[in-house]
């Protein structure tokens, strides 16, 4: 597992589409959050364009001529649905197909993992225990404590959590806002193509390379 010149020893995962396929849920409650707040429903294409985005920004991103205390309300109704759903067992994330292993595989050849995402502190710990995969990270960053993504500061900060250093690190995303996030923080980035934003905007947002298939992003790191 040798790609990169300076061999980076800490990858750092985005968490919607990239460990786990969440549009569904995503979609179907930013549609409740809408509602409740008596606003028209967003299109759901550009839902899962905003997935990434701390939900303050995603928000604004989905209806621009919102004011801030509509925006607040927004929130959360999205936050409380969102709850409300994970609490009835209603929420479908999986795990990408051969994410598991390939998590394992890269800890036993010596990477330190983290996260870098904007679900809130809860949403993401739900997740990892869910899947049980917890323990296979060394740091965990949320929009809770952070601006949104692209803006560097949970990437930095897993870096410094981590001991590691930006040459040694690789920021692994679906999404424009984690190359650029990659960017902003001068590190390496590597998009995978089974998320929400097209191979070839990764590609223009900087990403030294695309992952098709977890075989292919093992390769690349």
């Amino acid at each position: 597992m040798s790609a990169f010149q300076g061999k980076p020893k800490l990858a750092v995962f985005d968490c919607d589409g990239t460990l786990v396929d969440g549009q569904a849920d995503i979609c179907d409650t930013m549609e409740q959050a809408f509602a409740r707040a008596g606003l028209a429903q967003p299109n759901r294409n550009d839902v899962r364009r905003i997935v990434g985005l701390s939900l303050p920004v995603a928000i604004r991103n989905l209806a621009p001529d919102l004011g801030e205390d509509d925006v607040k309300h927004v929130v959360e109704f999205y936050k409380s649905s969102y709850f409300a759903r994970r609490q009835e067992g209603l929420l479908h994330e999986p795990l990408y197909d051969g994410m598991l292993d390939l998590l394992g595989r890269l800890r036993e050849a010596g990477w330190l993992l983290a996260v870098a995402t904007g679900k809130s502190d809860r949403g993401l710990e739900a997740v990892l225990a869910a899947h049980n995969i917890r323990d296979h990270f060394v740091s965990l960053q949320t929009a809770d404590r952070h601006p949104s993504k692209p803006h560097p500061a949970m990437l930095e900060a897993a870096v410094f959590e981590a001991g590691a250093q930006p040459a040694d690190t690789v920021m692994i995303g679906d999404t424009t806002f984690d190359i650029l996030m990659a960017r902003e923080a001068n590190i390496r980035s590597v998009g995978v193509a089974w998320g929400y934003h097209e191979p070839e905007e990764l590609t223009e947002a900087g990403a030294q390379g695309v992952a098709h298939t977890m075989a292919d992003l093992e390769k690349m790191l």
